[in-house]
């Protein structure tokens, strides 16, 4: 496993084709994101990789309820004690072991094909989790983190926005950073989509982190701008 330090206290996990997040913003650790069942023995060697303990994570952040997000969710409880975080509207289905709702591809043949070859295959059950915590959009959690609900890919997903370090975005599956900066492939729906993304563009981050592919680590917030401004969100990408 290769841990990727993004900025003094931030290190990306890569789980397959997923990452998960470790941050230290002055309230203990945090896990962000859980990557798919059976990840959590992979995060507990990140986590001393880095020099820590697994003892000292104390809160567990997950940005969506799909399997890739949430999948060792409860796994990882069990191994920390550590409460979860969530959105109401996913927090309810993690709670449940539900892991999907219906979702099409974004506009394109590149996401027509990768969505024609992934969704059959994407599992629709989680182990069910207690989630201890709800945030909503704006809602400022332990280390300073504000959450920022950016539907559209999931009706309940979380950004976190960092402040430190001219701030750092995690983006969840908002967008994507493997092929270039690009929306996801798939979405619940795409318009809600489009609007999260200018409501992140308007934001102000030098750095952003995404679920799937590399950071962004200098100017991220004018590439978003460039992208997706609020002019420009409801046409196609």
């Amino acid at each position: 496993m290769t841990i990727t330090p993004i900025v003094p206290g931030l290190w990306q996990v890569p789980i397959r084709f997923v990452n998960a997040f470790l941050l230290d913003a002055g309230a203990g650790l945090t896990v962000i994101d859980t990557g798919i069942a059976g990840s959590a023995p992979g995060i507990l060697e990140a986590v001393r990789a880095i020099g820590r303990k697994p003892e000292e994570i104390r809160h567990i952040f997950v940005t969506h309820c799909h399997s890739d997000h949430a999948g060792s969710l409860a796994e990882l409880k069990r191994l920390t004690n550590a409460p979860a975080t969530m959105h109401p509207v996913d927090a309810a289905m993690t709670r449940r072991g539900q892991a999907l709702r219906p979702l099409k591809p974004a506009p394109g043949l590149f996401n027509a094909i990768v969505c024609r070859f992934l969704l059959p295959s994407a599992p629709t059950t989680v182990e069910p989790a207690e989630v201890e915590h709800e945030a909503g959009d704006g809602d400022v959690l332990p280390g300073a983190i504000r959450a920022v609900h950016v539907p559209g890919h999931c009706a309940g997903q979380l950004a976190f926005l960092w402040p430190a370090h001219g701030g750092v975005l995690i983006a969840a599956d908002a967008a994507a950073n493997a092929f270039g900066l690009a929306p996801s492939p798939m979405y619940e729906d795409i318009e809600e989509g489009r609007r999260s993304l200018a409501k992140l563009s308007a934001l102000d981050f030098e750095v952003a982190c995404f679920g799937h592919g590399k950071p962004i680590l200098a100017r991220a917030s004018r590439r978003f701008a460039r992208k997706w401004t609020a002019a420009t969100a409801a046409a196609p990408s």
